[in-house]
């Protein structure tokens, strides 16, 4: 097996996406299965422990968002508006349904069992990913621009829901479900908690992150990307200043800080045992149509001195 590596704990994924990096999604049973959507147009299924693509199946427009289902499942949307899953043991399509404008995130609440989508269509869709078939429409007051967060209470709060007004990028549940973690363009973290009393709400705090001085100027850089370490409840952050950082949401501190990636990071992605980070790193645009390194997608070993409490 060949692995470009670029550190002892670290390797670059090959036959990767050919265009940005849009999702990064670990398999809910195993580390060793990663989903990776790309505006090349397509999804891939990577064997992370063999470093190898086990398939690839194809949108009409660029992929924005996918998740898994199950082990053997992947759903995904784009540009082309349409919700598709793909059965990954028999390498089959189905076009589950569509949005009336581009579908932005793809996510599943097990707690209620439906897939869950959120559109510029300024609507969040839910899906009976059995039959599978449309299982109820939410509209919302804007378009639906970026991540979200599962929450157990009911197929009404299957989703927390950010909009384009907020300047939003991403949004993680925690684990536990009391509460949820936003990052914004302007290089800040916001963590805010569901229950409404007064005292639960004492907690909530928002931090600069992502900031670079450069020749004695600070440059603010956005945050794309959020994902939780699912033993720990600690999460890890990436930019477009090219970091990954470890944050300790309880102390309020960071826990550390990886080496420099050589573009953005657009996604991330922890294994569900934990083991594993996956960090795409794809230019977005922040500087317009320049020439930009290639995008890749690393996957890195962590240990408990990077991402548990002290």
């Amino acid at each position: 097996q060949i692995f470009a590596m670029t550190g002892a704990n670290e390797f670059k994924l090959t036959q990767g996406p050919e265009d940005s990096v849009s999702a990064v999604k670990f398999s809910p049973s195993s580390a060793q299965f990663l989903l990776v959507s790309s505006w090349d147009c397509t999804v891939r299924l990577f064997d992370v422990s063999a470093n190898s693509m086990r398939m690839k199946y194809q949108h009409l427009a660029p992929v924005l968002d996918c998740a898994f289902y199950d082990p053997t499942h992947a759903w995904s949307g784009g540009l082309d508006s349409q919700l598709k899953t793909h059965d990954l043991n028999t390498d089959q399509d189905t076009i589950v349904g569509t949005h009336d404008a581009p579908i932005r995130c793809v996510e599943y609440c097990p707690e209620v069992n439906v897939m869950v989508t959120g559109s510029w269509d300024m609507s969040v869709r839910l899906w009976d990913p059995r039959t599978p078939c449309n299982a109820g429409t939410f509209t919302q007051p804007e378009k639906v621009s970026r991540r979200e967060g599962r929450s157990g209470s009911g197929a009404g709060a299957a989703l927390i829901c950010l909009h384009a007004v907020c300047g939003c990028v991403s949004v993680r549940a925690f684990p536990n479900k009391q509460g949820y973690v936003l990052s914004s363009i302007e290089g800040r973290v916001a963590v805010e908690y569901l229950d409404p009393s007064l005292e639960v709400q004492k907690k909530k705090y928002a931090f600069k992150c992502h900031r670079l001085k450069e020749n004695g100027i600070e440059q603010v850089f956005p945050v794309n990307a959020i994902s939780f370490h699912s033993v720990h409840n600690t999460f890890a952050t990436g930019g477009s200043d090219g970091f990954v950082n470890i944050w300790d949401p309880f102390n309020k501190k960071r826990l550390c800080q990886f080496h420099r990636y050589p573009t953005s990071v657009a996604s991330l992605a922890f294994s569900t045992d934990g083991s594993l980070l996956a960090i795409a790193c794809s230019y977005m645009q922040e500087q317009g149509d320049v020439s930009h390194p290639a995008d890749a997608v690393f996957i890195r070993q962590v240990t408990d001195a990077e991402t548990k409490p002290k």
